[in-house]
């Protein structure tokens, strides 16, 4: 069986609920990743920044980025994966809240995450054409 904790990348870093969104964006460039899972004061996930929300959600307001925080743009219910977790449960998951990365979580610690490069350098071409069909789909409600 094929786990998460197979397919997902190391390294991935949290950024502080209370860290600036100049200082993400830093953290963003050094790690070479275009999202960052966000933590609370306990090390719990919160949200997902990613680069696009740092400039919809900040620049392009007018908002200055050195002073919003990374909390002040989490939004909605975090989505996570444990590392031993079976390669389908990753794509459902993915798949049914439509998103593009997913933190992996390991005994309440966060150790990874799977992103789009991870899915295509890890699973079949069917895999990963039913993936982006269900991520990238317009539902009939979208304008």
């Amino acid at each position: 069986m094929t786990t998460a904790g197979d397919i997902m990348h190391r390294g991935a870093q949290w950024i502080p609920a209370h860290e600036t969104l100049d200082r993400a964006a830093q953290l963003m460039r050094e790690l070479g990743v275009g999202a960052l899972p966000i933590s609370d004061e306990d090390e719990r996930l919160c949200g997902i920044l990613t680069d696009r929300d740092i400039v919809i959600g900040c620049v392009a307001v007018g908002h200055d980025p050195a002073k919003v925080t990374a909390g002040e743009l989490a939004q909605g219910t975090p989505r996570w994966i444990e590392a031993g977790a079976d390669v389908a449960d990753v794509l459902h998951e993915m798949q049914e809240h439509r998103i593009r990365r997913l933190p992996v979580i390991e005994n309440k610690r966060l150790v990874g995450m799977i992103s789009e490069s991870d899915l295509a350098r890890h699973l079949t071409d069917q895999q990963i054409a039913s993936w982006a069909e269900s991520v990238y789909a317009r539902s009939s409600t979208t304008h």
